[in-house]
Order: structure tokens, then C-alpha cells, then sequence
């Protein structure tokens, strides 16, 4: 936890005397012996943790369409309410939303250490590399919808019990995000500053960037991700879902979805559909 915990903590407590936005709140802090101490409501297990126990011990599993619905509108009005206050959560991920009641799927939002508002100078190094949103990755500048992109990897694992984006560097993780987001648009490579490092410059001629890696050794490889559909990564045929899912992992953040306009998705107010048949 950082200093500045409490400061963003206090801030958004006091603009949610109610309790109303499923945001975690301080009751106190202190320091002891040079360490910070935070108080705060006492929760349930978080999601990465009951996830992998719903996986090795439970008979059925929790994280079913109707209840991923409920989590994803509790995380969406948090992130609605948290970006209402000029903030960006900066690190949001399955170990920072917690149960609140596991019977009535309840959560919470926690953990405002990397939070920054966005007058704020923007670090280069924010969200856990697995659920980083691209624009960071490219050294773009980035807003508030670098939380949703990662709700959206979030949801895919609660779904599938799998990583999204496993990864074990970040072009790999460049790459994971082609296989299941498609090209990058030219202007985020050509306007990044960190995409050099990653994709090769088009040929003079016109054409394509190219994604490529460097070895131990110096030489250089280029990647060529293997498409695959949210379909057949999700596992899943609900048209609305996939859609939903769709908008919050669209690479360009100039087309990706805000929290808000994301709450009035289809996917809340309409019955499942299955996919048409191609």
C-alpha cells in the first residue's frame, strides 16, 4: 500500500456517505513502526482466490452467466462512481474485487494504492501486465478506460477459470491481444512510444506492422498469433454476452466503451440470444 492510499480512500468515502457504489470503504488508518495501517469493512475471500477454490473443490461452478451479469454491473457502477471523481483505479484485477455474499453475489471494489487522478502525471508502469490495457502497453497516453479493458480480461477468467492473457513477456502479451482483439490500429503502433520495441515498421511500399521478439542471443523472430473468436475462447454462445465482452476489450480506447455506456449494454435488459448461424 502506498502513502497515498488514504488521501484517495478518505476521497472517495466522502463523496459515498451511503455505501452506494460497491467501492471499498476506510473506516481508519495509522502507522506503526513505519508501516500503514488501513481499517476497512471486514469481506469475504476475493475472486482470484474463491475462483480457484470453486475450481479444485466445488461440484458446480459459482461463476455462471446470471451471476457474472451481477458481478459485472457491481464492477461497472463502481468504476462509473470511481471515474465520476476524475479517478482511474490503475490496477484492477480478480484479487482486487472482493466478496461481499457469496449467496446474493455481492462484491466490492478494493484496493486505491495505484489509483491517480487524471490530472495527475500518468506512470508508464500501471495494472498488473495480464490485465494491462494496450494503450499502456504502447506508451500511449491512457484514461479511465484502461479499468474496463481490464474487467474484461476479468470476466473471461471467471468464465473459463483461465488467464485471458497468459503471458511470459509483454510481446506475448501483444500477441494474446491480436489472437483475440485482431490487428492493432496503425496509429496506436505509429503514435506509441514504446512500440518500436515490438512491431517492425511497415515497408516503404505500404503494408502491415509486424509484431516480432528479440532472443537472448540478439537475433530477431516476428510472431504470427493464431485468430481465435470470443466464441470459441469463452466457450459460451450468448450473442449479448460476446458483444458486452467485445467492448470492453476493444483495443482502439477511442471506440472502447465507458463504464457508463457500458451499464446500458443489451446484455443487462435482454434475454440471452444464441449466435446466428453463419
Amino acid at each position: 500500500l502506498t502513502r497515498s492510499s488514504p488521501r484517495y480512500r478518505r476521497y472517495i468515502k466522502r463523496h459515498d456517505e451511503l455505501d452506494a457504489h460497491n467501492a471499498l470503504h476506510m473506516h481508519d488508518f495509522f502507522y506503526h513502526k513505519e508501516h500503514l495501517f488501513i481499517v476497512c469493512e471486514l469481506l469475504r475471500d476475493n475472486l482470484y482466490e474463491f475462483s480457484k477454490f470453486n475450481r479444485e473443490e466445488a461440484s458446480e461452478p459459482y461463476f455462471t452467466l446470471p451471476r457474472l451479469r451481477r458481478i459485472s454491473r457491481q464492477c461497472l457502477a463502481a468504476l462509473r462512481y470511481i471515474h465520476s471523481l476524475n479517478l482511474i483505479h490503475c490496477d484492477l484485477k480478480p484479487e482486487n474485487i472482493l466478496i461481499k455474499s457469496l449467496s446474493r453475489c455481492l462484491v466490492k471494489v478494493i484496493d486505491f494504492g495505484s489509483s491517480c487522478f487524471l490530472r495527475d502525471p500518468h506512470s508508464s508502469y500501471v495494472q498488473s501486465r495480464s490485465y494491462r490495457a494496450p494503450e499502456v502497453v504502447l506508451g500511449l497516453p491512457y484514461s479511465q478506460k484502461i479499468d474496463v479493458w481490464s474487467l474484461g480480461c476479468i470476466l473471461c477468467e471467471l468464465i473459463t477459470s483461465k488467464v485471458l492473457f497468459n503471458n511470459k513477456s509483454v510481446t506475448t502479451l501483444l500477441a494474446g491481444h491480436i489472437s483475440a482483439c485482431g490487428d492493432f490500429p496503425s496509429h496506436m503502433v505509429a503514435e506509441g512510444r514504446h512500440a518500436h520495441l515490438y512491431f517492425n515498421h511497415p515497408p516503404p511500399g505500404g503494408g502491415a506492422h509486424r509484431l516480432y521478439q528479440r532472443s537472448e542471443s540478439g537475433s530477431y523472430s516476428y510472431l504470427q498469433p493464431k485468430r481465435r473468436s470470443l466464441q470459441e475462447m469463452l466457450g459460451t454462445d450468448d450473442a449479448l454476452f460476446l458483444d458486452f465482452i467485445s467492448q470492453l476489450l476493444c483495443l482502439d480506447p477511442n471506440k472502447r466503451w465507458s463504464a457508463r455506456e457500458l451499464l446500458h449494454h443489451p446484455w443487462f435488459t435482454t434475454t440471452a440470444l444464441p449466435l446466428p448461424v453463419a
